[in-house]
């Protein structure tokens, strides 16, 4: 079995439809790290105040096949290619360990039910 991991990168405010779309496309467990981003445009400020909006990580360990599905609906649910306020990619695991054993069961199920 082939693993990626599904990175997703939107404004914090957008965290829970994220978690939402991807357990709805059959990913579950979720690594949640909280984050800022630096943009090359200049900073807003408000009355000599600087606004910097708080983005939210998700992280997923995924079964190959899994992780392209849920970035297809993460992308078309969230609107993400016209969307500046977010991002998702996935990347290719080479080697992994410490994975619970039920995210495998689950893969397998899944890849079972594909067929």
């Amino acid at each position: 079995m082939k693993f990626s991991v599904l990175a997703v990168i939107v404004a914090e405010e957008m965290e829970q439809q994220a978690i939402d779309i991807a357990k709805e496309a059959g990913a579950g467990t979720v690594t949640l790290l909280d984050a800022r981003g630096i943009t090359s445009e200049e900073k807003k400020t408000f009355f000599g105040l600087t606004y910097e909006g708080s983005q939210s990580v998700l992280l997923y360990v995924l079964e190959k096949k899994l992780s392209l599905q849920a970035l297809k609906a993460l992308t078309r649910e969230l609107n993400l290619d016209d969307n500046p306020r977010g991002i998702a990619f996935t990347c290719p695991l080479e080697h992994l360990g410490g994975i619970d054993t039920r995210d495998v069961d689950q893969f397998a199920k899944h890849i079972e039910d594909q067929v």
